[in-house]
């Protein structure tokens, strides 16, 4: 019966229903020997309960009862005798896609049975299995296929429903099964899922949900992924795949072929999470070398392969299992908007966005607190503050929610202050989507929302019992206190309506910790006389702080007059679009782009826009960025999209280059006697030509594949003084090797058994050396250059602490440092760049060498002796002095360069040993090739490509 507003009435909520025959035993140790638990499910007017006991004692479950109620939670009915008087059930599924059809699995130490209703659970029929199942999963649109994975890591298959089943695969991952999505994939039946081979690596198969043999199966991802690993969300697979101690992930949209997902060039991480693949976008929160308890959120272009940031450092935590919870929550309704907590200077803070990552904003406090008490909260000093957790137990909310039929309304728990905080929580609500919001309770409380919104229901959030609630008709305005029982009750979860036509909640705990379970069903229909029609709602304007193109388009959604009491109805959560003029603000930075203060998208430090793709061909054309991309799923219109869009540009022409030798038939190896086809390719020219039948090879058995060279030398030497270099190679251990260098503009090379070598540059000038190792069918490289000169300055240089945090301490990184320092100091002194070279150090904290070089002019006369030397070593070391130079390393963080001292001999750069966080982060430096190289005799050819005393071997790479 209805009530009046503010005045408690006890019969408003119906009465107190029949208890459950099980009681908990008396308390020992102060924990239960028993524990009894349910399981509901609700379908218009029926309700199921499961409800189990456990007993501690003897570490199982000794009891099981099945409830049925046919008219929501007024009268249950046992079905004990329906499905087996001694039958013990372990779990209650429902068919998603045909709410009539049930399924109950008994308890598997007892029997493995299966009982199956069509009927919404009146009735059930038991069909016996040979297997445990330990989960399964409907497909979304074929009411009557399932998957079941068992408990020995076996995958079956059911088109009926699970009266017949069909081992589809052995050794599967757990929870690493998924169905195709309808439309991406040609067939409904295919099944995708992560399976391990005899020898215990996992691999990414697809088959036919009723043939999965060897002969069917696809293999979608060459080679191995990393143990549980498979994601299938969406429109999008993720696979990962550790190489070099670092894993690399990689993805697939819609269903072609894989890519490797590119985040910012030195992200390097070390653990990733999709959070969101909605609209044809990628959300992943990614943890980085250097991030410990926070992960930055990274946001994708359509094919989910180009990663821009999105926001830093947002908190992450552990749940009981282990299982890391990123503090960031996607509220329900409204499209593009999310709430996290960033941690800034080991304080947490809550942010808001409303274009899906692109800007942030922190929360405006309320203006007065529960009482009317102004409250003196200025940005970004103080602001609001929420926890973001949300609970899995489907019978208890979390710490903030929001519904997709309620858009704008947010309730949450938090505080008002600098940080976020676990003392003095109160709760909070906002009916505008996180514009404004106002205080409701200065205490924790469960928040139901019934009527699709219409009608919010808190309960105080408490391990005391209690006997009231409170109920909001006008989005959290005003609140009114209810009675739901006589007796104080010991609340352990609320079941809130199953659909949107009923006002219906069941509340269910117990009296005591020894007393039975208590239901009680709470019905608010007799409130409302009548159902909303549309002269009852207004028009809401989606904003953010005033502004109302939000994603490229104005949003202006129905919602109920506030002084109006009827049930909503069909125009609630009803939304009109119209689509804004583009401006800059709906367009994000570009990958390898990074938005600074002036809101301009420039280059990250790493990044060469003049870099053009490697499949960019002559005759062909490219997509030259501007620096912008428009943010995925943004509706604008005309205005600057033609600007920031990017612009088809002819692919350039190329110098030859990338001498790439393989066989025909792609072996590394052949019998002695055989002829051999090679297929000799210069970027677009191919060209065949048969060798000798005299060609021997060489093979070698290593114990795992050759992932990473890495060359270490000095960056300058004396002329006709010996260089050592030295071959680092990870992994260290990898069998028989042969090393094959080069040196300088030699056209033999020295072959050695051994990663290390002596030579002698008797020429000026910039020189390289390149090391290349073979290892069975693999062959990797790395090339350096180094200075050779008969003399040089150096000085040594220092930085400003705040490198060291941003410095994964890996050979890339430096070099490309080096060369933004390299800038820096010709803009800053004029010296032209031939003078100057800069070589980052490994090792914290990050030093530098500075050397000053000698350089002919254009005339190759006017050569600098030893004074000129000096003098430009002075020129450069008073800039230094007067922080005169310095770089901008990422937007807000400048990084200023100082002369240390001088040093008396340059310095190698010498990679990290392969251990800990350093090996981690190892980046392959050069390009990999694909062929064995071991030469026995080699000489010149002539220029049109007759064989002048053809080799007895030859097979390389450049």
């Amino acid at each position: 019966r209805a009530a009046d507003s503010g005045r408690e009435n006890s019969d408003l909520c119906g009465r107190l229903f029949r208890h459950f025959p099980y009681q908990l035993s008396k308390c020992s140790s102060n924990s239960f020997n028993y524990r009894l638990t349910m399981i509901f499910f609700l379908c218009l007017q029926v309700i199921l309960i499961l409800t189990k006991l456990y007993d501690y004692n003897l570490g199982s479950i000794t009891e099981s009862s099945l409830w049925r109620s046919t008219d929501y939670g007024t009268t249950y009915e046992k079905l004990n005798d329906k499905v087996g008087l001694k039958t013990i059930l372990s779990y209650l599924y429902v068919c998603p896609t045909n709410k009539r059809k049930i399924m109950l699995l008994t308890d598997p130490e007892i029997e493995s049975s299966l009982l199956i209703s069509s009927d919404e659970g009146a009735t059930y029929q038991k069909y016996r299995l040979n297997f445990y199942i330990h989960s399964m999963l409907f497909h979304p649109k074929q009411e009557d296929w399932i998957l079941a994975y068992s408990q020995d890591q076996k995958l079956y298959s059911s088109v009926e429903f699970g009266r017949r089943w069909l081992l589809l695969q052995e050794t599967v991952t757990p929870n690493r099964f998924y169905w195709s999505r309808m439309g991406t994939s040609k067939e409904p039946d295919i099944v995708h899922l992560e399976t391990k081979t005899v020898d215990g690596h996992a691999q990414y198969i697809t088959c036919r949900m009723q043939n999965c043999s060897e002969a069917v199966r696809s293999k979608p991802f060459p080679g191995y992924i990393d143990s549980d690993s498979l994601i299938v969300q969406d429109d999008y697979v993720f696979v990962q795949l550790t190489s070099g101690g670092r894993p690399h992930y990689y993805v697939s949209y819609w269903r072609n072929a894989f890519s490797q997902m590119k985040f910012p060039k030195y992200a390097l991480p070390k653990d990733m999470h999709v959070i969101s693949t909605d609209e044809n976008q990628v959300f992943a929160a990614v943890q980085e070398w250097n991030q410990n308890d926070t992960y930055n959120l990274y946001i994708s272009d359509t094919r989910g392969v180009y990663f821009t940031l999105a926001l830093e450092n947002v908190k992450s935590s552990r749940d009981l299992e282990g299982n890391v919870m990123i503090d960031l929550y996607e509220v329900a309704g409204i499209k593009g908007m999310f709430l996290a907590n960033k941690k800034i200077d080991n304080q947490v803070k809550t942010f808001i966005t409303y274009n899906k990552g692109r800007d942030w904003h922190l929360l405006q406090a309320p203006d007065t607190d529960l009482r009317g008490n102004p409250i003196h909260c200025l940005l970004p000093y103080c602001s609001l503050h929420l926890h973001l957790k949300v609970s899995e137990n489907p019978y208890t909310s979390g710490n903030i929610a929001s519904r997709d039929t309620a858009p704008g309304i947010i309730v949450a728990s938090g505080n008002i202050g600098s940080e976020l905080s676990d003392q003095d929580i109160s709760m909070f609500v906002s009916s505008d989507a996180g514009n404004t919001w106002r205080q409701i309770f200065e205490e924790e409380h469960s928040v139901l929302y019934l009527d699709q919104g219409g009608v919010l229901v808190a309960m105080k959030h408490t391990s005391l019992p209690i006997r009231h609630l409170w109920l909001s008709f006008d989005e959290g305005r005003s609140w009114s206190k209810y009675s739901f029982t006589s007796i104080p009750l010991f609340v352990d979860g609320v079941l809130g309506e199953p659909g949107e036509e009923t006002l219906i909640m069941t509340v269910f705990g117990h009296f005591s910790h020894r007393s039975e379970w208590q239901l009680v069903k709470v019905d608010y229909k007799s409130i409302f006389d009548r159902r909303c029609a549309e002269d009852d709602y207004r028009p809401w304007q989606l904003h953010s702080q005033g502004e109302a193109c939000i994603m490229g388009a104005k949003r202006i959604y129905k919602k109920r007059k506030s002084e109006k009491k009827c049930m909503q109805g069909k125009y609630a959560g009803a939304m009109a679009s119209q689509p804004c003029v583009c401006t800059e603000a709906d367009f994000d930075c570009d990958y390898g782009f990074e938005r600074h203060s002036n809101g301009q998208c420039l280059p990250a430090f790493w990044y060469n826009p003049s870099t053009l793709s490697k499949d960019c061909s002559l005759g062909q054309s490219y997509l030259n960025s501007t620096g912008y991309r428009k943010v995925v799923s943004n509706n604008c219109t005309d205005g600057v999209r033609e600007q920031y869009t990017a612009k088809p540009q002819q692919c350039p022409g190329k110098a030859p280059r990338g001498l790439r030798v393989v066989t025909s038939d792609g072996t590394l190896t052949s019998e002695q006697g055989h002829n051999v086809t090679f297929l000799m390719q210069l970027e677009e020219v191919c060209s065949v030509s048969r060798f000798p039948t005299e060609t021997h090879f060489l093979s070698s058995s290593f114990p795992g594949p050759l992932e990473h060279v890495h060359l270490s030398l000095p960056f300058v030497t004396t002329k006709n003084k010996e260089v050592n270099a030295t071959a680092v190679l990870w992994p260290s251990q990898v069998g028989t090797l042969i090393y094959i260098w080069w040196f300088g503009n030699n056209t033999e090379p020295l072959i050695t058994l051994e990663g290390n070598i002596a030579f002698t540059f008797s020429a000026e000038g910039m020189n390289t050396i390149t090391v290349q190792v073979s290892a069975g069918n693999t062959i990797l490289q790395d090339t350096k250059t180094i200075a050779v000169y008969e003399q040089f300055r150096s000085l040594r240089l220092s930085f400003s602490p705040n490198l060291d945090e941003y410095n994964p301490d890996i050979p890339e990184w430096r070099r490309d440092v080096s060369r933004v320092i390299k800038i820096a100091l010709v803009e800053a002194t004029g010296i032209p760049n031939k003078h100057i070279l800069v070589a980052i150090l490994p090792g914290l904290p990050t030093s530098a060498e500075l050397f000053i070089l000698p350089y002919n002019d254009a005339t190759g006369g006017n050569r600098q002796t030893a004074e000129d030397l000096q003098q430009i070593s002075e020129v450069l070391a008073q800039k230094l002095n007067q922080n005169s130079i310095q770089f901008d390393l990422k937007p807000g963080v400048r990084i200023f360069v100082h002369a240390a001292h001088l040093t008396a001999a340059p310095l190698i750069d010498v990679t990290p040993s392969h251990s800990g966080s350093a090996m981690l982060m190892l980046l392959s430096v050069v390009f990999v090739g694909l062929a064995v190289f071991v030469i026995y005799k080699f000489k010149r050819y002539d220029l049109l490509g007759k064989v002048q005393n053809p080799p007895a071997i030859l097979c390389f790479l450049f």
